[in-house]
């Protein structure tokens, strides 16, 4: 039961796409010929990937360039995951309204040229300003880019082929990226890691508009005040967390964001529970999966970019090594996600998402822990396997954590459930990296820092694991698919 279910929610028809039966499956030649729309969305969605991740090898480098304080590099890797994820509901309804094309067209344009504005910066202000533009494009074109992979392959078994492998691109993208950063530092400076993406984005715009297809529109009202409200709460609150220990965390001008973080989120969720057009359909919360679900991927991103970023400045501040021997050393504990990922497929399909969550969360809690004792002393074999076992243990919960948002959500919701999952991703990534700074900036001994910010992503990951062991469970969520796809 639990096979089919999972095979029905990952391979269901999207809307507007036509289900082909097997026999009219195109040819290997066909098949070949048609991966050039695939290589076409792939460039966006890797450059996007990319600068989630290569930013945080070039930190050092950033500040010694242009004289910027921690609270700045953090703002730099938050700045960019602040705008993403509040733009990504954004996103899907303007894709919805004017069209998955036209909106993918219109954030790739935004992001080369933030792009070009972040390789350009001559102060920290100016770079973080780029890099809110840069997640405003990336919100925009990201959600199209997965609705118009759907409308270009109407083949079920070509869509599943292609699916295959751009999960191997984007997870290829994220195992490399800090190797990547460290080589174009190296070699060319910071600011190539932003210019970079000028002629991969021209590229991916000229090829966009010669091979994507125009797909249906659908009236959809935007909500504009709901998701202002949600960019202004996830603003005041970075502001909290990164200028916190700048100003003061009794200073007023810290009282007063957090009064306004508590005041948009308590007036956004009543808006949500009572409005008559919420942003996300009220039948996702009807059973508690969904919200622990969603609970747990804010934890998982938590601890997984809250670690990247302090292992980037730990690996350079504490240990003197250059940007591309940090990228060299980051590669073995970044490239076990994507077998990992793969594992956890597997696991998924033969025992549901409860048992992969279960052990991945447990092994990412112990790992990190035992991290607590790194002092830049310890041997780096040591660090790099502690770090990957941690990680290979996320990259196994990953998958089944989304599995179980999706079983919850039917096909009714998919498209509301997964863009609810990403954004919450995100913000996990972007409170991990504020409150790993905060402890950087607040302390100034490599003991406490370590302790303390392995501790705090070690707390994540239980919590996600609490969550798992009380909500997640097999039976009550596929009770929950077959009540949503029978409409009750």
């Amino acid at each position: 039961m639990l096979k089919r279910d999972i095979r029905m929610t990952s391979s269901s028809s999207m809307p507007g796409t036509t289900p082909v039966s097997v026999a009219t499956a195109g040819s290997r030649g066909a098949t070949r010929l048609s991966i050039l729309p695939l290589i076409t969305l792939a460039i966006g969605f890797v450059m996007a990937m990319l600068d989630v991740t290569v930013v945080n090898v070039g930190l050092s480098s950033i500040t010694q360039s242009l004289g910027t304080p921690l609270s700045t590099l953090v703002w730099v890797v938050d700045g960019y995951t602040l705008t993403f994820a509040a733009m990504l509901l954004v996103g899907g309804a303007l894709a919805d309204r004017f069209g998955a094309r036209n909106i993918y067209l219109l954030g790739l344009l935004l992001f080369v040229i933030a792009s070009l504005l972040c390789g350009a910066a001559a102060n920290g202000s100016m770079l973080v300003a780029a890099r809110l533009l840069q997640g405003i494009g990336a919100a925009f074109f990201m959600p199209s880019s997965l609705s118009l992979l759907t409308h270009v392959y109407e083949d079920a078994r070509v869509r599943a082929r292609m699916l295959g492998i751009w999960s191997a691109i984007v997870g290829g993208a994220a195992a490399v990226g800090p190797l990547v950063g460290g080589v174009l530092i190296h070699a060319f400076g910071w600011r190539s890691v932003f210019l970079i993406n000028v002629p991969l984005g021209l590229l991916g715009l000229v090829m966009a508009l010669r091979l994507l297809p125009a797909v249906e529109r659908h009236a959809r009202d935007l909500r504009i005040s709901s998701h202002l409200l949600g960019v202004l709460m996830l603003a005041s609150l970075s502001f909290v967390l990164i200028e916190g220990p700048v100003f003061g965390w009794l200073s007023w001008p810290i009282l007063g964001a957090l009064g306004t973080t508590l005041v948009t989120l308590v007036w956004l969720v009543q808006r949500e529970r009572h409005g008559k057009t919420p942003l996300l359909p009220r039948a996702l919360f009807a059973t508690p999966q969904f919200a622990a679900a969603n609970g747990i991927g804010f934890m998982i991103n938590f601890g997984v970019y809250g670690q990247l970023f302090f292992l980037s400045l730990f690996l350079q501040q504490a240990r003197g090594s250059d940007a591309l021997q940090t990228g060299l050393q980051l590669v073995p504990m970044m490239v076990v996600i994507f077998g990992g990922n793969l594992l956890s497929g597997r696991m998924t399909a033969h025992w549901g998402p409860r048992l992969p969550l279960r052990l991945g969360l447990t092994v990412g809690t112990v790992f990190c822990a035992l991290l607590m004792a790194l002092t830049p002393q310890t041997p780096y074999w040591m660090l790099a396997v502690g770090a990957a076992i941690a990680n290979l243990g996320l990259s196994i919960a990953i998958p089944a954590m989304t599995t179980a948002v999706m079983q919850v959500a039917g096909k009714a919701h998919a498209n509301s459930a997964a863009a609810a999952l990403n954004a919450n991703r995100q913000i996990g990534a972007l409170v991990g990296v504020a409150v790993v700074g905060a402890v950087m900036h607040t302390f100034s001994g490599w003991t406490a820092r370590v302790a303390l910010s392995y501790g705090f992503i070690a707390t994540a990951y239980l919590v996600g694991l609490l969550l798992v062991l009380r909500y997640i469970s097999a039976g009550s969520t596929h009770v929950a698919v077959d009540h949503v796809i029978a409409g009750e």
